[in-house]
């Protein structure tokens, strides 16, 4: 526990105040910013920054310019106060005086150093780069010499802490309850959003990072979808977007919306990222790949980041799981497939978004993308139902879906829009587990026959 001090206690509401050091470092560390006050000429400076706590000390990041940086030079050091919120809710009163909000907040006071050593230094700054992602400060280049000397940090020891707190829902007065108004909480939390590589980045998103990791049960949002119908032999069919499971269904940490990398003799299937745009838009610029798919042949390579943009957002907002299909002998990005209509619940998921550069309509690898798809969903996702949806003009689709083993179950009419703006009518076909070691064998027979993309 943090003493309390005269700075720290309280004047009201002192049920909210807290100094518990596990409270505050938790606050601490989940914040990825803070406020720094300071007084300089006898005029009040506050300047947000970065930290990073390390044990009982916070750093904070600057410039060897800064104002608050100059103050702390001496020996005597800088007075200043530190203070982090974490906003968890907003809170809708039935009266205008109970509105209120949930929240987290930490005020430290006391006297900063400014660290002088380029061992601490460099020890600090390598805190705050982990603090992004465990592994960072391994996959970036440490600062030279300059760069240490021109940056300045902060270490200020945490003494004189204070945490500060809300949870809970409304508190209206009793009076109030009958009133004819909404009341509630409105959840918020910081939610990372799809990485975005600068330009000619070519190494893979880092594990760290959220395009890796699968959506929670709080992922909110309905991107528009990217791809609809099929245009390869073997390709799946235009799905209508969906939710990220049922409502109440946990799908933080659940393998079913995990892009794990899957690897065959003629395709390698790994996840989905803005990198492979660029390889995308060379693979599959024919109008004949996007004949029938959802969204019109994109016109550069600008609008088929859009595309891949979108297809991440999708992934992000729990509606699909997007991989890239490579093909197994020359490593080049030929198309892209999804899982979607993702259901843990019933065990269901659907196959689709699927497009492949025409070159390789016919050389295995969409035959074997949907071997690999469908071995995970019922060997290790434990699936009892995949299904795939493809326009009703789309002939060349639905004969590759039966190929499969899939059985055709139906038409949805008028299902969804094409680009032209006409009605489509959807074909669904479906494959049970049940079907399924039939299916596999015949599929693997006749890979056996096919020789790997860009052979003879």
């Amino acid at each position: 526990m943090y003493a309390p001090t005269a700075r720290t206690t309280a004047s009201r509401t002192r049920d909210r105040m807290s100094y518990d050091r596990a409270a505050a470092h938790a606050v601490l560390d989940e914040a990825y910013h803070c406020v720094l006050g300071f007084v300089v000429d006898g005029e009040p400076r506050l300047l947000p920054t970065l930290h990073v706590r390390v044990g009982d000390t916070l750093y904070l990041h600057g410039s060897t310019g800064s104002r608050p940086l100059l103050a702390a030079r001496g020996d005597a050091g800088l007075p200043v106060c530190v203070t982090v919120t974490l906003l968890d809710g907003l809170i809708y009163a039935r009266s205008q005086f109970h509105h209120s909000a949930n929240y987290r907040s930490v005020v430290a006071h006391g006297t900063a150093h400014l660290v002088t050593s380029d061992d601490d230094k460099r020890a600090a700054m390598t805190a705050l780069v982990e603090k992004v992602g465990v592994g960072r400060a391994a996959a970036s280049r440490p600062p030279t010499r300059r760069e240490l000397a021109e940056t300045a940090v902060l270490a200020l020891p945490l003494h004189e802490v204070s945490v500060r707190a809300r949870t809970g829902g409304v508190r209206d007065e009793p009076a109030d309850l009958d009133l004819p108004h909404w009341a509630g909480v409105v959840p918020l939390r910081l939610t990372a959003g799809p990485p975005e590589p600068d330009a000619g980045v070519v190494a893979p998103v880092p594990a760290y990072l959220p395009a890796t990791d699968s959506p929670g049960p709080d992922s909110v949002g309905s991107p528009a979808p990217v791809s609809a119908g099929s245009p390869g032999p073997d390709s799946g069919g235009s799905p209508a977007p969906v939710s990220a499971g049922l409502p109440g269904t946990d799908s933080g940490g659940s393998p079913w919306w995990e892009p794990v990398p899957l690897h065959g003799a003629h395709v390698l299937l790994e996840p989905l990222a803005p990198a492979h745009a660029d390889g995308l838009f060379a693979a599959t610029a024919e109008p004949e790949v996007w004949a029938h798919l959802g969204h019109p042949l994109p016109a550069d390579p600008a609008a088929m980041r859009a595309v891949v943009a979108a297809a991440l957002a999708a992934r992000h907002g729990g509606e699909r799981v997007p991989w890239v299909q490579r093909c197994a002998r020359t490593g080049a990005v030929v198309g892209t497939t999804s899982y979607y209509e993702i259901d843990p619940e019933r065990r269901s998921v659907a196959i689709g978004y699927t497009w492949l550069g025409r070159q390789w309509w016919r050389s295995g690898i969409n035959t074997e993308a949907k071997l690999l798809l469908l071995g995970r969903a019922f060997e290790t996702l434990g699936a009892v139902r995949v299904v795939w949806h493809t326009d009703i003009r789309n002939t060349r689709s639905q004969a590759a879906i039966a190929r499969l083993g899939a059985t055709r179950e139906g038409v949805l009419r008028m299902h969804r829009q094409r680009p032209d703006g006409s009605w489509r009518d959807t074909v669904q076909y479906a494959m049970t587990v049940d079907e399924w070691p039939n299916a596999q064998a015949r599929l693997r027979e006749r890979l056996r026959g096919t020789p790997p993309a860009g052979r003879g």
